[in-house]
């Protein structure tokens, strides 16, 4: 991957109030880390990163960080997080994660397709993308912008896993090797949808049937109940008219 420039700042606001107070000055809150690296609070011109985001073919980027007043003259860090706005998508804050050109980095990479797959093309299946990223280790100049996975001879019930994926040299794919990464399924039949729904329809009225019973056991215990409160009050009342009776005769 090759790295671009980015000029950062020491961060001249702090708090919630502040991180406000900058993005309504165009700038975007940030923070620099790394294993020899203490945390810094810094901030960007978000007008910059946009203008880097949309160039590129994904989030992931390498950067040669040029931070105002540093030792150094420049800082080899990955673009490790964005954050965006829930509904306009705007960017709030970025993290950045200082690597060594020699240390190997892991790092979440987009999966994309190559071709249409046979599967699809001449059986009407469904290309499943089962996982849209995927995790690798490399160091800083080997790392994709992203993976590219040939699905042209992809049949109906067939699958990509991770172990068969064919990475660029010096870099590693992280994870269970046995994991579908893309898979083509067979085509959804207007009889298999029909039987779903009237399987669904049933599965509810059982239910509706279960709930109705249920509430009719109070009613019964309670009925229960009442006839016994009934046949015990009547008991006792016999029983006292009995008292009276054996205390006349004596």
């Amino acid at each position: 991957m090759k790295s671009v420039s980015l000029n950062a700042y020491p961060r001249s606001l702090e708090g919630r109030g502040g991180s406000k107070k900058l993005r309504s000055q165009g700038r975007v809150p940030a923070v620099i880390y790394g294993r020899h690296t203490e945390p810094k609070s810094l901030e960007v011109k978000l007008k910059d990163l946009e203008n880097l985001i949309h160039h590129s073919v994904s989030e992931n980027l390498l950067l040669d960080l040029a931070l105002e007043g540093d030792t150094k003259p420049s800082r080899l860090a990955l673009l490790q997080d964005i954050q965006h706005h829930a509904l306009s998508g705007k960017v709030l804050h970025v993290d950045f994660h200082e690597v060594a050109e020699n240390e190997l980095v892991t790092v979440m990479i987009p999966v994309e397709t190559v071709g249409d797959a046979i599967g699809v093309k001449a059986g009407g299946g469904v290309l499943e993308h089962v996982l849209f990223k995927i995790k690798i280790r490399a160091l800083p100049k080997d790392l994709p912008e992203v993976v590219a996975v040939d699905v042209t001879n992809l049949n109906i019930g067939q699958s990509i896993h991770l172990g068969e994926i064919k990475l660029p040299p010096g870099v590693e794919a992280i994870g269970d090797k046995h994991i579908s990464v893309i898979a083509v399924a067979a085509p959804v039949t207007e009889a298999q949808e029909k039987a779903a729904e009237e399987a669904a329809a049933a599965g509810s009225g059982e239910v509706e049937v279960i709930k109705e019973k249920k509430e009719e056991a109070p009613a019964e215990g309670a009925a229960k109940e009442k006839g016994g409160e009934k046949a015990a009050d009547k008991g006792g009342e016999k029983a006292e008219k009995g008292e009276k009776k054996a205390e006349k005769k004596k």
